[in-house]
Order: structure tokens, then C-alpha cells, then sequence
């Protein structure tokens, strides 16, 4: 039987797989996950969200692409590896996910014009609002960055046609930054930083809920809750893995609540040196 179904959980709370359900509002990302929806709504054209490792941003990703699913009038499409070794690679990507009618072998601005033919029907004659999501931005070549400027060029006297939002770590920036001619383009710009002092406790709350749990008894007490938080310095995917590894503890050694002693002797076995 798993950990968490002695514990009375209905599913794991603490993976660290990128789960929409487990998506925790903390201020910054409520904040980032709301001004997203404002800009593709009204198509403004490109947002770039960064963070740090592990700050949530590929949660937020499928956060996004769940809600948009649900939207009648979104076409929305992800890239979630951008390796691209030549232009024309991402171009070809481009034209299957919108379904362009590109000649085979095409050049590049052959693509380029039959991706725009395509936008221009789905985006204007049909009035759908068109969504590229690329996850993992900083791994993006130049030559990505440039192509996506010369389709963000393509616009309505009212609005962009595509809308583009790239996530990436804090690398990124000093990229974008050194493309006057792309940075100006940038339409909403939002750095996502760890969790504040309450919100752990407020995260660890959150996911254990959706996880089904019930009980009366909190399965983390206040000075647990303490040192993780200090522990981790907010990050949600070092909160999840340390709470994880504390639900685990807490079956193997027979215990009722997750307490100081738990947290501090798997922070002290985390320090150890691999021998």
C-alpha cells in the first residue's frame, strides 16, 4: 500500500510532477497567472514569465493550458523542449502545430508566409485568439527568438495575431534584454519569486487537501512547518520534495505528525556527503 493511503490521502500531495491540481495560488503567482489571462485576452502579443529553478513556472504553464483549454474560442498550442539546431526545425514545428500549408522542403520564408496564411485565417477570419506557449525559453538559439519578432509583426490595426508567452529561467533575460528590436516588443514582463513566509504553510495546507486528506490532526506541526520554510527559502519544488520525503519518515517510523525532529534529521542526511 502506498505512504499516502495510510495517511488517508486519496493521491500523492507532494510530487513534483508539474500538476495543474496542485497548483497553489501564492501572491506572485496569482499575480502572474492572472496578468497572463489579461494579455492574451486582450492579444497583446508577447509575455515573458521567468523564476529560478524550481519557483513553478512549468506548473503555472499547465495551469495556464488548462484553463485556456476551456476557452471555446483559444487555439492553444505548447512547446515544451525548444532544441531546435536550425530555424528551419522550429519553422517546421510551427507549421504542423498550425496546421499551415507549407510546399514540402520549404524554405524558410516560404514557411514563414504560409504560418502567417494560417494565423490570418484562424486568428482573423475565424476570430480565435492563437496561443504559443514555450517552456524552457532560455534554452532557446537566436535564431528562435528572431523568427518568433517577425511573426509577432503580424498584427490587425487592433491586436497581434499570435500570442506568445515564453517561460524561462532567470538566463533568459540578459538575452531578450540585448534585442532592442525584440525586448520592445515584450507586452508583459513578470519575474516569479519563492513563496512569502506564510505561504508554505498555506502551499502544504493546500496540496494535502486536494490530495483528499481529511483528518482532524495536521500532519505537519507549526515548528516542522518552520523549518521547512527556512529550510527550503520558499521554493516549491524543494517544499514538495522535503514534504514528501517527511510524509515517508512518518509511515516508516510508525509516527502521527511530521514534527521538528523529522524535518531537521532529513535536512542533516541531505547535507551528508555521498560516500
Amino acid at each position: 500500500m502506498s505512504y499516502y493511503r495510510i495517511l488517508g490521502l486519496e493521491k500523492e500531495p507532494f510530487s513534483t510532477s508539474p500538476d495543474p491540481e496542485f497548483f497553489f495560488l501564492s501572491r506572485e503567482h496569482k499575480a502572474a497567472f492572472f496578468r497572463l489571462q489579461v494579455a492574451i485576452r486582450l492579444r497583446r502579443g508577447l509575455s515573458v514569465i521567468l523564476g529560478d529553478v524550481g519557483t513553478g513556472k512549468t506548473t503555472l504553464s499547465r495551469k495556464l493550458a488548462q484553463v485556456l483549454a476551456e476557452e471555446p474560442n483559444v487555439d492553444f498550442h505548447m512547446i515544451l523542449n525548444p532544441c531546435f539546431k536550425k530555424g528551419n526545425h522550429f519553422l517546421s514545428r510551427l507549421v504542423r502545430l498550425f496546421r499551415a500549408n507549407a510546399p514540402a522542403h520549404a524554405a524558410g520564408p516560404d514557411m514563414i508566409e504560409a504560418i502567417e496564411r494560417a494565423l490570418f485565417r484562424r486568428g482573423v477570419e475565424h476570430g480565435r485568439t492563437i496561443v504559443l506557449l514555450v517552456d524552457e525559453a532560455q534554452i532557446l538559439p537566436k535564431f528562435v527568438l528572431e523568427a518568433l519578432r517577425i511573426l509577432l509583426n503580424y498584427e490587425t490595426n487592433e491586436y497581434k495575431i499570435l500570442q506568445v508567452v515564453l517561460v524561462g529561467q532567470m538566463e533568459l533575460l540578459p538575452r531578450i534584454r540585448g534585442m532592442a528590436n525584440f525586448w520592445d516588443r515584450i507586452s508583459l514582463k513578470y519575474v516569479i519569486n519563492p513563496f512569502g513566509e506564510n505561504e508554505v504553510a498555506q502551499a502544504i495546507e493546500y496540496r494535502l487537501k486536494q490530495a483528499g486528506y481529511r483528518g482532524e490532526i495536521p500532519l505537519f506541526s507549526q515548528g516542522a512547518i518552520k523549518l521547512i520554510t527556512e529550510h527550503t527559502q520558499g521554493y516549491p519544488r524543494k517544499v514538495s520534495l522535503l514534504c514528501h520525503n517527511a510524509l515517508e519518515t512518518l509511515v516508516m517510523r510508525d509516527k502521527r505528525i511530521v514534527d521538528e525532529k523529522i524535518i531537521r534529521s532529513l535536512i542533516e542526511s541531505d547535507l551528508q556527503p555521498v560516500t
